[in-house]
């Protein structure tokens, strides 16, 4: 297969993307890739280089692609390296450049070796070999696969990259229904509080909705960048996407970008932005212009499960972090990420490290496991 490196997400043609087998993730898509780039969220600028590897067959066609950025730091890949750096400079060497396959700012678990459908076996093992290629000629410390699927995960091990587990908290449809018959596997206490906290926001009188991307004007568009916004600046935290990128991405998302609305008379108040696929509902951002309590638990977890189960889709990820989901019906699940590490000393470091740390995260998901809210947790 020709190996070629595109500039950017939208040097490949929509008719390409619509062929690679990615069962509508929004986040490995030309939409949120293309506007993160065009907007200046994610680019050489920015620390993310697009060096996008496109595979092709003897006849030019599209056989698989693999998102890769060249970074010069770690700011918004949530590769949790953060103490590894100097590790590198005790050896001698540098840390950067690295080679990251992820969504930018989004530690959201999903497809990563992209195939074509009618792509010929070997597809992926191929993108697997040209990324450890191209690391080895850009003279990069690594190649960090970030939040991959487990599938992918054995076959990148295989490959000699070293896993690395993670823990996020998602919600899980067992078959509940509808979102009384999830709160009916609550233990008793635990149910009214759920209850207290949405009757609160019930009696304030705000009026709640969901829109899709491609149902939310301009004007709309501005209040809600303002929540997120603020947000990120009232933690001190730096807030990557613009306006336009979500103006743009949500247009040409559509269905597969989901917003949940307060509103208070006429004005949004709050807001929280989350996206799907064909499985799942992905929650990523809130804000909100008023202080109520439990807005927050209602937009970004109860009407997100709602829709959820309205919308038959299996699973709830709202995002990393935050043990206050466990009381709230989120579950303990392990996340995957890949690292090669191209010098022989620093990767038996690595290694060791993973080994100690994952320990450590089994018996994190253990423990919190046991904080669940379920009558038989």
């Amino acid at each position: 297969m020709a190996v070629a490196l595109l500039p950017g997400a939208e040097a490949l043609p929509e008719s390409d993307w619509q062929r690679l087998a990615t069962g509508n993730d929004p986040f490995m898509s030309r939409p949120f890739l293309g506007a993160a780039e065009e907007s200046g969220a994610a680019g050489a600028e920015l620390a993310w280089q697009p060096l996008h590897l496109e595979l092709r067959g003897a006849a030019g066609r599209l056989a698989g692609l693999l998102p890769l950025y060249l970074r010069e730091h770690s700011f918004g890949d949530f590769s949790r390296d953060w103490n590894w750096p100097p590790a590198w400079q005790r050896h001698g060497l540098d840390y950067y450049p690295k080679l990251v396959t992820g969504a930018p700012y989004t530690p959201s678990p999903g497809p990563r070796l992209l195939a074509a459908r009618d792509a010929p076996a070997g597809t992926k093992e191929a993108l697997v070999e040209a990324a450890l290629a191209l690391a080895r000629e850009l003279r990069a410390s690594s190649w960090q696969c970030l939040f991959v699927r487990e599938e992918e995960g054995k076959l990148l091990r295989e490959a000699g990259l070293l896993l690395r587990r993670g823990v996020q908290f998602h919600w899980l449809d067992r078959g509940y229904g509808d979102f009384a018959g999830f709160l009916e596997s609550f233990s008793s206490q635990k149910r009214k509080k759920i209850r207290r906290e949405r009757r609160a926001v019930a009696e304030a009188g705000l009026r709640i909705e969901a829109r899709h991307g491609d149902e939310i004007d301009d004007a709309l568009w501005r209040a809600i960048h303002r929540h997120y916004r603020d947000t990120f600046l009232r933690h001190g935290n730096h807030p990557a996407f613009p306006l336009d990128f979500f103006a743009c991405a949500g247009a040409a998302l559509g269905r597969r970008m989901v917003v949940f609305l307060a509103w208070q008379d006429e004005r949004p108040v709050a807001s929280a932005i989350c996206y799907r696929d064909d499985d799942a509902l992905y929650g990523r951002h809130w804000g909100a212009d008023i202080d109520l309590p439990g807005l927050h638990f209602e937009l970004c977890y109860y009407r997100g499960i709602e829709y959820a189960l309205a919308h038959g889709l299996g699973r709830f990820e709202p995002g990393a972090q935050g043990e206050h989901k466990i009381a709230r019906g989120f579950e303990p699940v392990p996340t995957w990420s890949a690292f090669w590490i191209a010098d022989a000393r620093l990767r038996a470091v690595v290694a060791d490290f993973l080994t100690r740390e994952d320990a450590a995260l089994q018996d994190y998901a253990a423990e919190t496991a046991r904080h669940l809210p379920f009558r038989q947790a």
